[in-house]
């Protein structure tokens, strides 16, 4: 990377200009993880949380965030996503709920700061609706797994290869 593109030569925060570049495919999938006690654990499992359906709600929260990223950080910018998904899945030896998002889309940027942003609030989301049952919930390991489309072509996380 041979410079910081929101920034002028100034050292002022701008918003990139993306009017020269291609209007390609891009997909990108990220990835969180959160920690809990057995009894949030189990309220997830059994469906049982007092605020309802866990991982709907963190579902939606996360598709209507990742759709609303341009709104929560600064100098992204405004994208239609074509496509947005959100997954879990769960260890019951360690207690933890991986969230995965997978967004796409058609346009001259964007995809990574969506991805990044529905995972993170589907994440939230479990915390607040959980949070009576486990304040020590730990949120970790929020990453971009991978990225393709747009001139910087195809990115994948080390370690996320399937060999």
């Amino acid at each position: 990377m041979d410079s910081l593109n929101h920034f002028d030569n100034k050292g002022n925060a701008v918003m990139t200009d993306i009017s020269q570049k291609e209007i390609t495919e891009r997909v990108a999938v990220a990835e969180g993880f959160i920690k809990m006690n057995s009894a949030a654990f189990l309220a997830i499992q059994n469906g049982t949380a007092k605020k309802g359906d866990v991982l709907a709600t963190a579902r939606i929260g996360g598709i209507m965030a990742a759709k609303r990223t341009f709104e929560l950080i600064p100098l992204c910018h405004n994208i239609s996503l074509t496509s947005c998904k959100i997954d879990f899945s769960f260890s019951e030896e360690k207690q933890f709920v991986k969230s995965l998002c997978t967004v796409k889309c058609t346009g001259k940027t964007g995809a990574e700061m969506e991805a990044l942003t529905g995972v993170s609030v589907s994440l939230l989301t479990i915390y607040d609706m959980l949070k009576a049952a486990d304040r020590a919930m730990e949120i970790y390991g929020i990453a971009l797994v991978e990225k393709d489309g747009g001139k910087s072509g195809h990115y994948m996380k080390k370690g996320e290869e399937n060999d």
